[in-house]
C-alpha cells in the first residue's frame, strides 16, 4: 500500500524557494532542504525528483508570486508614474518575511552562464518584467506623463536595467537611501 503524502506540496515548495533565495543553489545542501522543508529525504525525491528540479520549481514559484504582485500593484495605480513608482518601490522593499533582492536575479548571476535551464528561466522572467515596464511607459507616453523622445521599448530596457541593478545592490550593505535616489532619477529621466 502506497503511503500518502504527509505534507502540502505548495507549502514545502515555498520553504524551499525562500531557502534557495537566501542561500543560492550551490550553498544549499540536500540536508539543508530536508531540515528547512520539514520533510523526509525520500519524500523530497519522490515529489521533486532532485535538487535541480526542485530549484527550477522554486524559481517558477518565485516568478508566479512576483508577477501576481506586480500586476496587482500596477492595476491599482491611477497613473503611469504611480505604477512605475510602485514597481521601483517593490524592487527596493519587496515583501515582508522574504530574503532581500530577487531570486531570479540571484540565480542568473550564480548559474545563468553555465546552466541552460536557469538561463532560460531568468531570460523569460526578465522579458516579462521588461514587458510590464514597457506597458507602463507606453501608458505614460499616451497620456502625456512620459517623454516620447525615446521609444517605449528603449525606455523599458533602460528602466529594467536600473531595476535589476537595484535588486543586486539590495543584497549588499548599500544604504536604502541610495536605492531610493536611483529610482527617483530613473523616473525623472522618463518624465516629460
Amino acid at each position: 500500500m502506497a503511503r500518502s503524502k504527509e505534507f502540502e506540496e505548495s507549502a514545502v515548495l515555498e520553504k524551499a524557494m525562500k531557502l534557495f533565495w537566501e542561500q543560492g543553489y550551490e550553498k544549499t545542501s540536500m540536508n539543508d532542504l530536508v531540515e528547512h522543508m520539514g520533510i523526509h529525504r525520500r519524500s523530497l525525491y519522490d515529489t521533486f525528483t532532485d535538487k535541480h528540479t526542485l530549484f527550477l520549481k522554486a524559481i517558477d514559484r518565485f516568478g508566479e508570486r512576483f508577477n501576481a504582485r506586480m500586476s496587482a500593484g500596477v492595476k491599482q495605480s491611477e497613473t503611469a508614474e504611480q505604477a512605475l513608482k510602485f514597481v521601483f518601490q517593490y524592487m527596493i522593499h519587496g515583501d515582508e518575511d522574504v530574503p532581500p533582492g530577487c531570486m531570479v536575479v540571484n540565480s542568473a548571476v550564480e548559474l545563468g552562464i553555465r546552466d541552460e535551464e536557469v538561463d532560460a528561466k531568468a531570460t523569460e522572467a526578465f522579458a516579462k518584467a521588461e514587458q510590464l515596464v514597457r506597458e507602463i511607459v507606453f501608458w505614460g507616453q499616451q497620456n502625456g506623463e512620459f517623454t516620447r523622445e525615446y521609444e517605449a521599448e528603449e525606455l523599458a530596457e533602460y528602466l529594467h536595467n536600473a531595476m535589476v541593478g537595484i535588486r543586486v545592490m539590495k543584497r549588499t550593505s548599500i544604504p536604502q537611501e541610495k536605492l531610493e535616489r536611483i529610482a527617483d532619477v530613473s523616473i525623472r529621466f522618463v518624465k516629460k
